[in-house]
């Protein structure tokens, strides 16, 4: 599988959230702020998951098509 640039465009933005949330903690941040933007993190990459897979499992369908096509003739 191929990741474009958009995939990992979201995975660097989660990257420099999750840097963020560390930074606040080092900095004695507020609670709740800290646990607002780790769950903010954990939704984008369980997001990211979601697209990943059904982009390989499309890819993956695709490719089983044009073998059977393959095969008939």
């Amino acid at each position: 599988m191929e990741y474009n640039r958009h995939v990992k465009n979201r995975l660097k933005r989660i990257t420099g959230q999750v840097k963020g949330v560390l930074n606040m903690m080092e900095q004695g941040g507020n609670y709740r702020e800290i646990v607002t933007q780790l769950s903010a993190a954990y939704s984008a990459l369980n997001r990211e998951i979601g697209v990943m897979v059904s982009t390989n499992l499309e890819q993956c369908a695709r490719e089983s098509v044009k073998q059977d096509g393959k095969q008939r003739i």
